[in-house]
């Protein structure tokens, strides 16, 4: 991120907006994954799953997505799921149309489907693969976007590879590094990132890593960084895995990112996960960069963190200003189209 970005993003808060837009593009993926949270109950509140939701296809979903776009005017977008590319042809249309917004565009895909030529050289795109571990393990949970099927998909592109590390990757010994090793070798993966599996309070799962795991997970990444050149995972932002934001309140990431469900009307709360996530366990890595950026101090003094709280604040009062001042302008319009 450039510092015009950086900027430009808090003059967005300023003005009561959130510089980043997550959509679900859509309900539909060829994958049924044990632990995602897009599918849990919990995610969309409980009254209705991503399944139940009516989502659009065609020109209605590219509408949808740009509409949803030009109201928020987000900074970073990401194009989330279900997995993307169930709508790879709405996708091939809408790509070129962010790109003229000028928007910074994160699509995240299992990779089930060749991933379109065109995108490896669109600035500001980044084509995000969600890997869930070794290939043994990998191909079980997340057929049919297996190993072989997913190496044959990217072939000449540039991707950024992505794993959500769980209790059962941590039980197995130099797991981590098989995976990394694997990954960091292969020609189209530009970045490796790791999270780690987040639940829901009082949930109860193997994917949940105990805190023994969790801090093993830091210690070995710690080391891995220096080893494979492509886990693009700073130390700073790895020591937030093992103190995350309280609570959503105190997360930037969720403070600054909008995030609407497949029907694009649907909003998810309080931060990408939705339900009631179990902050204490957090393992979304955008959560924890954010972190690190908000716990660097400008001078050794004043932790960016208080800044943003601060211009965050200062956000809701111009938007609640904004907010009161349209029945004036409406009733002052209504007057003189009445006078004239």
């Amino acid at each position: 991120m450039q510092r015009s970005d950086i900027l430009q993003a808090w003059r967005g808060i300023l003005a009561g907006r959130r510089p980043s837009l997550s959509i679900e593009v859509t309900r539909e993926c060829p994958l049924r994954c044990p632990g995602c949270y897009a599918y849990e109950p919990e995610h969309l509140g409980g009254l209705v799953t991503l399944r139940e939701l009516n989502d659009s296809k065609g020109d209605d979903l590219v509408t949808g997505v740009l509409r949803l776009v030009d109201q928020y005017q987000p900074l970073h977008l990401s194009l989330v799921g279900g997995d993307p590319l169930v709508r790879f042809r709405e996708m091939e249309a809408l790509m070129p149309q962010l790109v003229d917004r000028g928007i910074f565009v994160q699509l995240v895909t299992s990779a089930f489907r060749q991933i379109p030529t065109a995108w490896k050289d669109m600035p500001r795109v980044m084509v995000a693969v969600s890997i869930d571990g070794l290939r043994e393990d990998h191909d079980v949970r997340r057929k049919p976007a297996t190993y072989d099927r997913i190496l044959k998909n990217i072939a000449g592109q540039r991707i950024t590879v992505h794993c959500t590390i769980t209790g059962q990757m941590m039980k197995k010994s130099g797991y981590l590094e098989e995976f990394v090793q694997f990954w960091n070798s292969q020609e189209e993966v530009q970045k490796i990132w790791m999270s780690m599996f987040t639940p829901q309070v009082g949930a109860q799962a193997p994917e949940i890593l105990t805190p023994e795991e969790r801090k093993r997970a830091v210690e070995e990444m710690l080391v891995l960084r220096t080893k494979y050149s492509k886990l693009e995972m700073p130390a700073r932002v790895l020591q937030q895995f093992l103190k995350p934001p309280h609570n959503p309140d105190d997360c930037i990431f969720a403070r600054t990112t909008h995030t609407v469900s497949a029907d694009f009307k649907t909003q998810i709360g309080p931060c990408q996960f939705g339900g009631t996530p179990d902050c204490s366990q957090c393992g979304c890595m955008a959560s924890m960069a954010l972190a690190a950026v908000g716990d660097y101090r400008l001078g050794g003094l004043i932790p960016v963190k208080s800044i943003f709280q601060a211009s965050f604040a200062v956000g809701n009062l111009f938007r609640r200003s904004e907010e009161n001042d349209t029945p004036n302008r409406n009733n002052n319009t209504d007057a003189e189209a009445t006078a004239a």
